[in-house]
């Protein structure tokens, strides 16, 4: 979804085209692109440090169960992503591609692979939960650390397959003295089938899958009355809205690009910068979402802070963790945890 993607069909490039989108691109720019920048920098900054948060957490602080390889494997996948996102906001300011060719396949290639691992193991937490919620005695029995590592093996293995497509089709060019980096699509319609599947596997069918799982738990979770506290429909209620928020707007953008002529490229170029931006955002919105609120995650955290607060204030330090510690466990076997 580059502002200059659909130059080159069947590989010849449009000169004139070319040189309309930049004088457009320069008239309108500089507010947006500085905007662009400071929403992407922050997204980066949010995401880098809260999926590292987690992966310090989850990786080296909890127990490996189940449910730690789930928010381990997506908060790596996460943060790869948001790791990639300066990368593209220099390329938004200069318009100018300095990487290389090798970086020019390899960063859209992994943003892809990111998204596509990122959106499967939603899909993957979504199944989870719900088979434990309807299964719960087969759940216990058959949900092991090693059958989760394999299955987020495949998921891994399936993202890097439909990353391909990417990787094949992205190319430098230098034209009227900018080099650019761009999805060379030399084969008829196969852009329009490298958009079309993407949009199917990586937002049709995972948000369908996790809106079924969640409304199945929410029916079982009513009908035996499990909750009375309305926290977890609150939770998942955010969680399929925020995937629906950051992932609808780039797939429009994505689909309407493939008639780029109908529909203006002023329109298409700021869509396609919003609904990227929005999509990243889901990267720093996941560890909140799926970890913080969590209630197990959550007693993790607010141990690992309080044992550092011991070491630095002494024997006072040591009774007040102690006290909140135990009233932290407390609410914690209280609430209903999803």
């Amino acid at each position: 979804g580059d502002w200059l993607d659909y130059l080159t069909y069947n590989g010849q490039s449009n000169s004139t085209l070319y040189e309309e989108v930049v004088l457009q691109h320069n008239s309108m720019c500089e507010g947006f692109c500085v905007a662009l920048v400071v929403v992407n920098m922050t997204i980066f900054l949010l995401g880098f440090c809260g999926n590292a948060l987690v992966i310090w957490i989850a990786g080296f602080k909890m127990n490996k169960t189940v449910n730690t390889i789930w928010y381990l494997s997506l908060a790596i996948s996460d943060l790869m992503f948001c790791a990639f996102i300066p990368i593209t906001v220099a390329y938004t300011v200069t318009e100018e591609w300095i990487f290389g060719r090798f970086l020019c396949k390899l960063v859209p290639s992994l943003m892809f692979l990111n998204m596509f691992s990122s959106i499967f193991l939603l899909v993957i937490i979504s199944i989870d939960r719900c088979v434990s919620v309807i299964f719960p005695v087969w759940a216990q029995n058959q949900r092991t650390v090693k059958k989760a590592s394999v299955v987020v093996f495949l998921a891994w293995f399936l993202a890097i397959a439909l990353s391909v497509p990417s990787m094949l089709s992205r190319d430098v060019v230098s034209h009227l003295g900018r080099t650019i980096c761009f999805n060379n699509y030399t084969v008829q319609h196969s852009h329009k089938t490298v958009a079309l599947s993407r949009f199917l596997a990586s937002f049709v069918i995972p948000f369908f899958i996790i809106t079924i799982c969640y409304a199945i738990i929410i029916l079982k979770l009513r009908t035996n009355r499990m909750a009375k506290n309305t926290k977890p429909f609150k939770v998942m209620t955010a969680l399929i809205v925020a995937f629906f928020i950051c992932w609808l707007p780039y797939h429009v953008f994505i689909l309407l690009e493939l008639n780029i002529h109908h529909h203006g490229y002023s329109i298409v170029y700021i869509g396609l910068k919003v609904g990227t931006s929005m999509a990243a955002a889901n990267s720093f919105l996941n560890p909140v979402l799926y970890v913080f609120m969590g209630n197990d995650f959550r007693r993790k955290f607010k141990s690992t802070l309080l044992s550092k607060m011991e070491n630095a204030m002494g024997d006072e330090g040591r009774t007040t963790s102690r006290y909140l510690s135990r009233s932290s466990s407390m609410d914690g076997r209280a609430s209903t945890h999803i």
